[in-house]
């Protein structure tokens, strides 16, 4: 039987950096460029399983043969979509309706690969503490919050406002490792244990 060759769907270095932790390493990145704005009424889990999908399904159609990963992470407080922090005024208005809240984080899995597709969703619960001013403002000159979901993530400056968190860690970094790795076993695909385990 023929090893597939796996593709992965994004160009995130912390996605990347979880397949490598736990043994795979991507033939192909090829970052999927998708419209990620959300459908009227959508909520987080059905944005995030979308877009995962959508992002599989667009290289997927480019390469036929190969084994596409696909995956996108959304932050949601109750059913609102906390948008990805592209302006200082987007990572305010994330932590102000992070302050003190226990928010969840999604992340939509799609597998594509000799036309089956294998559609799943990690969800990981965290509480922020009551953020102050001084804090906020301290985290918006970091500049960590931009292009991250939600405004921030979960190994820099924003660690020390996270007061619990209950789930898998590395849903928060943009690809749940257990998950994955059953998508990924479940279809042959060889690891490699000479790549570095360390993530970033």
């Amino acid at each position: 039987m023929t090893t597939p060759k796996l593709i992965l769907a994004s160009s995130s270095k912390r996605r990347l950096s979880v397949l490598s932790q736990i043994g795979y390493k991507p033939d192909l990145i090829i970052p999927a460029d998708i419209d990620e704005t959300p459908e009227k009424s959508e909520n987080p889990r059905s944005l995030a399983l979308r877009l995962g999908f959508e992002k599989a399904l667009k290289i997927s159609k480019e390469y036929p043969l190969d084994a596409v990963l696909g995956a996108d992470t959304v932050v949601g407080v109750g059913r609102t979509i906390l948008p990805k922090g592209e302006t200082e005024a987007d990572a305010l208005y994330c932590l102000e309706k992070l302050s003190g809240r226990r928010h969840k984080i999604y992340t939509g899995v799609c597998l594509i690969y000799n036309g089956r597709i294998s559609k799943k969703i990690s969800v990981t619960t965290l509480k922020f503490k009551v953020l102050s001013k001084t804090e906020k403002d301290e985290f918006i000159k970091t500049g960590q919050w931009y292009g991250k979901a939600g405004g921030y993530a979960l190994q820099g400056f924003a660690a020390q406002f996270i007061e619990s968190m209950n789930g898998v860690d590395t849903n928060v970094l943009g690809l749940p490792a257990c998950l994955v790795h059953k998508l990924l076993f479940g279809i042959g695909i060889k690891k490699d244990y000479t790549i570095s385990t360390e993530i970033c």
